[in-house]
């Protein structure tokens, strides 16, 4: 996961009028700041600190700037002083990096006994911000509006969430997804306008033969697989018949075989996600399930059946999550359990879930797949640890795109599942089954999401936000009533946005 070693840019809006000697200390305060998070925040990119802009021409200059460096994922403004909000209009208007709006100050608290008018001309963010913040409202630019001293953690949690986002979009713009196969037997849900994902998101979707694929594959050398199949012996849990000598042990050296090569075409074409279909698998001999596993837990986005959508934004949320705890992981849901209000679902796939949600050591089988006619596949089979998350899939709705989000509750299986070897994860939507099932089903959801233990509802907002498209939220306090309302008021919306 290439990130390019991201950058935030850091600039503090003021003007001339202040003089020169109020404006060292705007620059002084404003780099003691961005040295300080730098230093303890532990954000995931790099602050810098640009410059203290006074004047229209200034501002346009560092927004064409940020547009042009390939390593400034996002701008992040403060108003230190009071910034007339004129001369941000044409920098504004040409930025197309995310825009975070700091509304902070440099002291914690005022100084009661001390305080005189050189203070409080020098610290005004309380309605320097204010200014700044109705020239981008009323440009309608979407901004995320942090608001709280520097110092804080839950502040600082908020700026590390919108910069992970911000990184997340940078990561999407460009990337190459790669579809072996068509969509599975005319399905809808997970289709959609590759022209216009491109345009609005930055995904470019190709189309793969499978028998390129093949051809990756039949060019693995022997020696490669057994490497890799050592590897797994040490990773995971082998089943007796999957270990060296074991009847399943083909199936295992045929399943590194096929990572290799599957590995070897994504490297070589700079694709990031990719999606299969086990309908198209002519001259492959089993589903490449644990390659699909394997990859997912290195930071590829994947969607089974052609599923490109859930491909991208797995990828886009993989990126968001690095090096946070908890994992992320292509999802499927299966089948309820109807117990009142501890009803839940069973969520799994045929192979491919991240073990990167495993509790505990994945366990390395082969089993008949009962679907698709080829050989019997490996697969890493797991639980999924109890624990808050959210499940998101992305639509198209043929006007716009509509991101779903819900969040959910994972609890334990209430048995063991001896006949169901694959990797699961039981959970409740919230605020319960009924609603947010009924939720999803009125808002176009798909049965396919990109699950997370790692992020929150926060990470999603904000990326909706940065990409322009509609955004519903299945949570505790959902109602039906409420959500028809809100399906209908967005219909509205974004009827009235496109001029109809």
């Amino acid at each position: 996961m290439n990130l390019n070693n991201p950058e935030v840019w850091f600039v503090t809006g003021s003007q001339y009028l202040y003089g020169e000697e109020t404006l060292r200390q705007v620059a002084d305060h404003s780099q003691k700041m961005v040295e300080q998070l730098n230093a303890t925040a532990g954000f995931p990119a790099k602050i810098v600190f640009k410059t203290v802009v006074k004047s229209s021409e200034e501002v346009a200059n560092v927004c064409s700037a940020a547009n042009s460096e390939p390593r400034c994922v996002g701008v992040v403004t403060w108003m230190h002083t009071f910034s007339p909000a004129k001369m941000w209009i044409s920098g504004l208007k040409i930025l197309h990096k995310p825009l975070c709006h700091f509304h902070t100050q440099f002291n914690r608290e005022i100084p009661w006994s001390e305080i005189d008018m050189d203070f409080m001309n020098l610290n005004q963010s309380a309605h320097g911000d204010r200014e700044f913040g109705h020239i981008v409202s009323r440009m309608r630019r979407p901004v995320k509006v942090v608001v709280g001293y520097w110092q804080e953690k839950p502040v600082q949690k908020r700026i590390d969430t919108w910069m992970r986002v911000a990184i997340a979009w940078a990561d999407a713009q460009g990337m190459k997804i790669a579809r072996f196969g068509d969509n599975m037997n005319n399905v809808a849900v997970t289709d959609g306008d590759k022209v216009e994902a491109e345009y609005r998101l930055g995904y470019h979707v190709d189309y793969y033969p499978v028998g390129d694929l093949v051809s990756y594959v039949q060019r693995v050398s022997k020696s490669d697989v057994e490497a890799l199949v050592e590897e797994y012996d040490k990773s995971y849990e082998v089943a007796p018949e999957a270990r060296r000598g074991g009847k399943d042990r083909v199936s295992v050296e045929e399943a590194a075989r096929i990572e290799l090569g599957l590995r070897a075409l994504l490297s070589e074409n700079g694709i990031k996600a990719f999606t299969t279909n086990f309908d198209a698998l002519h001259g492959l001999h089993q589903l490449p399930g644990l390659a699909a596993q394997r990859l997912m837990a290195e930071g590829y986005g994947f969607g089974a059946e052609g599923d490109w959508k859930t491909a991208a934004l797995l990828r886009t949320m993989k990126v968001m999550a690095r090096g946070l705890e908890g994992g992320t992981s292509f999802m499927e849901d299966y089948t309820y359990n109807f117990k009142g209000e501890d009803s839940a679902i069973l969520q799994a796939h045929m192979l491919e879930v991240c073990p990167s949600i495993a509790e505990g050591r994945p366990r390395l089988e082969v089993h008949p797949l009962g679907i698709g006619g080829k050989a019997d596949p490996a697969r890493l089979v797991f639980g999924t640890a109890p624990g808050s998350g959210i499940a998101a899939t992305l639509v198209d709705m043929g006007s716009r795109f509509r991101m779903i989000v819900n969040d959910v509750e994972v609890v334990r299986t209430e048995a063991a599942l001896p006949k169901l070897p694959v990797a699961h994860a039981f959970w409740k939507p919230m605020p319960n089954l009924e609603v947010g099932a009924h939720a999803w089903i009125l808002a176009g959801g798909t049965h396919h999401t990109s699950f997370s233990q790692a992020l929150t509802r926060e990470f999603m907002e904000d990326y909706a936000e940065i990409a322009g498209i509609e955004m519903l939220s299945i949570d505790s306090q959902t109602t039906i009533r409420n959500f028809k309302n809100e399906l209908k008021l967005n219909e509205v919306y974004y009827m009235l946005s496109k001029g109809f």
